[in-house]
């Protein structure tokens, strides 16, 4: 799995853009809230990405922000929600507007999406109501890439847990913690007692 891609950026053309990492130039998909962050070509990027393998491509996702992958990452996971579909849903919301949505079962806002109609948003809000922290939890899929919060509770997530879990665990050891390793730790320690 290629976890991040850091280079020059050769060409962009929404949604694809073209970076040149040492000399070999990787083809990626990109969301436009991406696209708003990038710096002019010939300037230097780092992008959170996200391959997602078919029978007839190998398709690279990349991201702005690790946030941003993260809500990628369980877009995908809901029935019916393609990495296509994803895209636009990043490309017309922010992370934040997205849990807003969530949190207030606003499917108005999510049909004016392109691609989404009532059924669809309706879906989005049941599926991924379990999916995104909670208010007052650890916000890992909204977090910037230096929070150590965001950091492990993208770890937990990864080792099964399901993100307003990992949110509540983690606000219960943040005070004892020094590092991400040790708030990871920690967090599994505490889920074990229970």
């Amino acid at each position: 799995m290629i976890g991040f891609l850091r280079g020059r950026l050769a060409a962009k053309q929404p949604p694809s853009l073209l970076l040149d990492v040492g000399g070999v130039g990787y083809e990626v998909d990109a969301p436009m809230s991406t696209f708003y962050r990038l710096p002019e070509t010939g300037g230097e990027v780092t992008l959170y990405t996200h391959l997602v393998v078919r029978e007839d491509a190998h398709i690279l996702f990349g991201f702005a922000t690790e946030a941003e992958r993260a809500l990628f990452r369980a877009l995908i996971r809901v029935n019916g929600v393609g990495a296509r579909m994803a895209l636009a849903i990043l490309s017309g919301l922010s992370c934040e507007e997205f849990h807003r949505c969530i949190e207030f079962g606003d499917a108005a806002t999510l049909q004016r999406l392109p691609g989404i109609g009532k059924k669809t948003a309706e879906r989005l809000i049941v599926e991924m109501r379990d999916r995104l922290p909670q208010a007052g939890d650890a916000a890992p899929a909204v977090s910037g890439a230096s929070d150590p919060l965001a950091e492990a509770a993208e770890a937990l997530v990864a080792l099964g847990f399901k993100p307003a879990e990992a949110g509540r665990l983690l606000k219960q050891v943040r005070a004892e913690a020094d590092s991400v390793e040790d708030l990871i730790r920690l967090a599994l320690k505490r889920a074990g007692n229970k």
